[in-house]
């Protein structure tokens, strides 16, 4: 999961990027500005059976990678990512099949980067410090159908899975950037059947970790730096951070008014130990 600040503290930042990019480098950020939504006609949506058997493989109950052993099959990794490259949705496909290919691309394309570099304590080493411009999620490294640029896993998730299902909050539950305090990879790959409760299941995971949210006293909640990266993205409609917290929890609710603070983030690689 790439890391974004507040809107208002990003569209500075475009604004101070704009001026000054001369001496930043090739105003890559302009990219993200324009939507994607690649396509290609006459497909029928992917078999995601050989990713899940990596999942199931390689990543445990709690979401921890073996990457040591996944690299073993990394041609396995690559070829189920050449299917994917090879194979765009269209609007002919179910809502559900296209989020979940996306969803598995973003999460494969992650591991495949960080096998890349491995051995590696954090996948953020994997790139530079500019946001927007040279981080690992900036990187152009995905083909996506017969195109000849390439994309990067920011233009996946910024640019095409935030605005295509604009209003979808759990995919911030199911996009997984290699982090220990991104949500859990999933020992299973997504599929359109069984979407909702997939993202369900991850929404409720989440949220209830206390490494990653302390929900009591109610009134000064701990969560999670996600809700804060992505603060409008749980505002949609009627809906609130507070709503959001309440619906998942399986323990005490959240007062409605509450002001939370954010939890730091851990950077650490989500290994296994």
């Amino acid at each position: 999961m790439t890391v974004f600040f507040r809107r208002s503290r990003m569209f500075l930042l475009l604004a101070l990027t704009l001026l000054l990019g001369p001496l930043v480098g090739s105003c890559q950020y302009l990219r993200y500005v324009k939507a994607l939504d690649p396509t290609m006609p006459g497909t029928k949506p992917v078999n995601h059976a050989p990713f899940d058997a990596l999942l199931k493989k390689h990543v445990n109950g709690q979401g921890m990678v073996n990457y040591r052993a996944f690299l073993a099959d990394s041609t396995q990794l690559s070829g189920y990512l050449t299917t994917v490259s090879n194979t765009l949705p269209n609007e002919q496909w179910s809502k559900d099949d296209q989020l979940a290919y996306w969803l598995n691309a973003y999460n494969a394309f992650t591991i495949q980067r960080v096998l890349r570099g491995y051995p590696v304590k954090s996948i953020r080493q994997l790139g530079g410090d500019k946001t927007l411009v040279n981080t690992v999620w900036d990187q152009r490294f995905i083909r996506l159908g017969n195109d000849k640029d390439r994309y990067c896993l920011n233009d996946l998730e910024q640019r095409l899975i935030r605005r295509k299902f604009e209003g979808e909050y759990r995919v911030h539950f199911a996009l997984v950037c290699a982090a220990i305090s991104c949500p859990k990879l999933r020992n299973e790959a997504y599929v359109g059947s069984r979407l909702n409760q997939q993202l369900e299941d991850q929404a409720r995971d989440f949220i209830n970790d206390p490494t990653k949210n302390k929900l009591t006293p109610a009134n000064a909640p701990q969560v999670s730096e996600i809700f804060d990266f992505y603060p409008g993205d749980f505002k949609k409609g009627d809906n609130t951070l507070a709503k959001t917290l309440n619906k998942y929890t399986t323990g005490n609710k959240v007062a409605a008014e509450a002001k939370p603070t954010f939890m730091p983030y851990n950077w650490d690689l989500n290994e296994q130990k």
